[in-house]
């Protein structure tokens, strides 16, 4: 799920002008993803994303966004590499302390990691204090430095809070995640270049054994298979520092050959702790950025009566008619009908869309297989073709105040067993034709007199039973 669906949809919602039958319309065409809703906006937002205007909300704040996190990645990896370069600074009278950088790959790592893992639980609350600990989240109001349009776009954008919280956490790991790599390059820069002295050095009373130990247990993801970067109790004991004045002891002066070799167990430390532990992290809230769109997303105000208007018949007054018993009628020589079957061979409807037929189907509660929309703005040519093609029992709607010219039905009837007229009032109305002009239609329709012709009428009374319209001799 990509933001720019959500961005592209909250701006939709709020200048759609869609009526429920063209919702409809939209989900009839699209009805193998009527059990998915979330497929079903991403279909509705690709049709209508030109009704928006340019350049789009997406594109803005995704421009935006992608900014911002690319400078806050760029800052975050140069701290994170003179840091490096501070921590390994050797002046060749101290040695580097490996405490230093051990907290600095392992202990801050773990320590952001757990306080991030903390924040995704607290993220859909509006007010994190965890998430507002976060340097990105402070660093976020550069965003006042923007230019003042671009300011005036993304102002009046109301972000879901569960949203801004997971933009936060996503780009903190990425922050970290370039911080670490930083580091990284820097420790591998400064031995490659550099002749370091390694020592570890502390005022707690830590024995060299209970320190191996320690780092034994550290180094358990990599020391079945890089044994030489899991430092030996040996070297612990040659490199073990004691502050006491300026100069190094004799004993570490003749070791300084291996003091050197701790860069590989740092180097591995920083990998995996710093680096492959904050990528797993980077996933986990990438994966928590996806859920929290698709929930932001099902949240903007308007999608659940789009949806709604989707999926849901609209309700015609034909089908909340009240029962009659089984009758048919004649005015003059037209036969009429309270109700219609279930299904059909062929619906055309005149002057009306296909969009159109298929959802006046629906409203009915009438299957056909074929539809047609003529009249309006077909040929002659046109709606001959479509008179050719029709056989059966043909639903004809029309629309109840513009009667159709006599001469196509007149053609029609000639070619099919049986044409049903059904007036339509407007979706207002619940396509609920008025009286009056039903009777116009029975009039002008008598004139034809032809027993193929049969009118649908309103029902007065109990509910509308279906009926058995047998053809009057």
């Amino acid at each position: 799920m990509k933001f720019k669906t959500y961005l592209d949809l909250y701006q939709l919602l709020e200048v759609d002008n869609s009526t429920k039958a063209q919702r409809r319309a939209f989900g009839l065409s699209h009805v193998l993803l009527k059990n998915k809703p979330l497929e079903q906006l991403m279909a509705w937002v690709k049709e209508n994303k030109q009704k928006l205007k340019t350049p789009l909300l997406s594109d803005i704040f995704t421009s935006y966004l992608y900014g911002i996190s690319f400078t806050l990645i760029i800052v975050g990896f140069v701290v994170g590499f003179f840091s490096g370069v501070t921590l390994l600074n050797y002046n060749g009278h101290a040695p580097v302390n490996v405490i230093y950088f051990m907290a600095m790959v392992i202990v801050l790592p773990l320590l952001t990691m757990t306080l991030t893992l903390f924040s995704m639980i607290k993220a859909h609350q509006s007010r994190s204090v965890l998430i507002h600990l976060s340097p990105s989240y402070w660093m976020e109001k550069i965003v006042a430095l923007l230019p003042r349009k671009i300011q005036e776009n993304l102002e009046n954008l109301k972000l879901n809070p569960l949203l801004a919280n997971w933009i936060v956490i996503k780009r903190s790991q990425s922050i970290a995640l370039f911080f670490s790599l930083g580091l990284l390059v820097s420790l591998l820069l400064m031995v490659a270049t550099k002749d370091i002295a390694f020592a570890w050095s502390t005022t707690l009373h830590i024995s060299p054994e209970a320190f191996h130990s320690f780092l034994n247990t550290l180094a358990f993801p990599w020391r079945s298979w890089f044994p030489s970067a899991v430092p030996s109790l040996e070297l612990i004991e040659q490199s073990q520092y004691f502050r006491l004045g300026d100069g190094l002891s004799e004993k570490m002066i003749s070791h300084a050959s291996k003091l050197g070799e701790w860069w590989k167990f740092l180097a591995f430390a920083t990998l995996f702790y710093a680096i492959i532990l904050r990528f797993f992290m980077l996933l986990l809230a990438t994966l928590g950025w996806q859920i929290a769109v698709k929930k932001s997303l099902f949240s903007l105000e308007g999608v659940s009566m789009l949806l709604r208007d989707m999926n849901e018949p609209i309700i015609s007054t034909h089908a909340q008619e009240e029962e009659l018993t089984d009758t048919t009628s004649k005015e003059g020589v037209l036969q009429t009908i309270n109700t219609l079957d279930a299904s059909y061979d062929v619906a055309q409807g005149w002057a009306m869309s296909e969009e159109q037929l298929h959802v006046l189907n629906d409203a009915m509660g009438v299957i056909t297989p074929l539809v047609y929309d003529v009249g309006g703005t077909n040929s002659l040519e046109e709606d001959a073709e479509i008179i050719h093609k029709s056989h059966g029992e043909v639903l004809l709607y029309v629309k109840a105040w513009e009667p159709p010219t006599m001469d196509y039905l007149e053609v029609l009837v000639k070619q099919v067993d049986r044409v049903i007229i059904v007036p339509v009032g407007t979706e207002e109305q619940g396509y609920k034709a008025d009286e009056k002009m039903i009777q116009i239609w029975i009039k002008k329709l008598a004139q034809i007199e032809s027993n193929k012709v049969w009118l649908k009428k309103r029902s007065s009374g109990k509910k509308a039973a279906k009926e058995t319209d047998h053809a009057e001799s």
